[in-house]
């Protein structure tokens, strides 16, 4: 675990942004039963936080993708961290929508942007990484050189792993499950027996074992 992603994991147990509850499972919409659940949103209410969040997203964008010219949200999530973090950098910024609007000039796309512009996404969580590759696809089809994706959470999930690759996304994200749970039992937020029964949810979210 990195500077970064104890300092963020930190940050999201600290303002309840990450809720950890083995014992009593949230219900996804697929029906899967979690121990987790993740709501990035909360950080844009916490001002310390959110200044951790940003600068930290701008200090990994400026060492993973020197090259960027441009910052891309993803709607609705990602759209403050990247306004926010562009600021900082000084860089346009705009973002994508999960599909083009049925009004108006009917864009995916919000803001200016040329063919060849490199691009950075800016997403708040991944988990299987559906939303996110559908933004790279769109702002792909528009002519941007996506340089890859920084999210501020993910779930490290293999079939998000998997698709990012098959996609071909250079992602990283400023911390992940992993870092959580392992902040989460040093800090108390969960017993240091949970951790091997959220590891195995997190290798594989179908199988309800992890429950018992």
């Amino acid at each position: 675990m990195n500077r970064i992603e104890r300092l963020i994991a930190e940050d999201l147990l600290k303002i309840k942004a990450v809720f950890l509850r083995p014992e009593e499972p949230f219900t996804w919409a697929s029906g899967i039963k979690s121990p987790i659940y993740c709501d990035n949103r909360l950080t844009l209410t916490a001002p310390e936080v959110r200044t951790d969040v940003e600068t930290s997203m701008a200090e990994v964008i400026k060492n993973v993708f020197p090259e960027v010219e441009v910052l891309m949200g993803t709607a609705t999530a990602g759209i403050a961290h990247a306004a926010i973090t562009a600021h900082m950098m000084d860089l346009p910024m705009g973002y994508v929508r999960s599909s083009a609007k049925d009004h108006g000039r009917a864009n995916q796309i919000e803001g200016k942007l040329e063919a060849g512009d490199k691009v950075v996404v800016v997403e708040d969580l991944i988990s299987t990484g559906g939303s996110c590759i559908d933004a790279v696809n769109a702002l792909r089809e528009a002519g941007a050189d996506v340089l890859g994706v920084v999210s501020i959470m993910t779930y490290g999930m293999q079939k998000g792993i998997d698709r990012m690759k098959e996609a071909d996304i250079k992602w990283v994200s400023l911390t992940n499950f992993d870092s959580v749970i392992e902040v989460a039992a040093e800090q108390g937020y969960i017993k240091k027996d949970d951790v091997d029964r959220l590891i195995a949810f997190r290798n594989n979210p179908s199988d309800e074992s992890w429950i018992k």
